[in-house]
């Protein structure tokens, strides 16, 4: 154990401290819009958020029917970087709890780190305009590093440049690449219920799930103390 390392919680973002589904889905319907295809409903579009922006468009194409080149997709990509990159903040927001749970991470000592499969500068630039950016000691995007959530290597080098000690570390999702990066990386995660998942985030077996922020620095303290695990069922 590093004795100048801190603890430290890993945060996933869209769906997990933000709300972003309604930016998310508008940006791919206007990209659907553009070729010819319907817009989805927002609560039917909800399940395809989770793995980026690559992800996402290939995913509602294939919901319209349509399949996409690696080449085409690539342009498709950019496209939808261009119109989501000024339309950040149009119907986003931070999830109820979200400032308070930071407040108390903070206060006990905890670093905080931000993890997801955003792209980076659009991460950075979203947790700005919701007023939080400052409080991150690293923000990692999906392609900041060779390799991302799924992979334990996302969160573990997310931890090691934020400064973080490996061995006090939490990870906060709500996703099942949330859940199975930190489970591959032998961290303990705490999952959300209010995210962006088409599974149940108890059938994905977290370590601990929370319903509210409120309850966020309870279970990242009894994770930490190795206390009894709350069920997840």
């Amino acid at each position: 154990m590093n004795p100048h390392s801190s603890p430290i919680v890993v945060f996933d973002l869209d769906g997990t401290l933000a709300e972003t589904a309604g930016d998310l889905i508008g940006t791919l319907n206007v990209i659907l819009a553009r070729n010819g295809h319907a817009p989805l409903p927002l609560e039917q579009a909800r399940d395809l958020l989770g793995a980026g922006a690559r992800a996402l468009i290939q995913r509602g194409f294939t919901v319209a029917g349509a399949s996409l080149t690696p080449e085409r997709l690539e342009t498709l990509f950019q496209d939808f970087l261009s119109y989501y990159g000024a339309h950040l903040t149009d119907n986003s927001h931070l999830f109820p709890g979200v400032v308070e749970a930071l407040d108390r991470l903070e206060a006990a000592g905890f670093r905080l780190a931000i993890c997801t499969n955003k792209v980076e500068a659009h991460a950075v630039a979203l947790l700005d305009a919701l007023g939080i950016g400052h409080r991150f000691r690293t923000i990692v995007g999906k392609e900041t590093f060779a390799f991302s959530k799924p992979d334990p290597r996302h969160i573990t080098a997310t931890i090691e440049r934020a400064g973080g000690d490996l061995h006090r570390a939490v990870m906060v999702g709500d996703s099942k690449a949330d859940v199975a990066a930190a489970k591959a990386a032998g961290i303990p995660v705490v999952g959300v219920t209010f995210g962006y998942t088409p599974v149940p985030m108890r059938e994905l077996a977290p370590d601990w799930v929370i319903e509210h922020f409120d309850a966020l620095p309870d279970a990242v303290g009894a994770l930490l103390a190795r206390e009894t695990v709350k069920p997840a069922a």
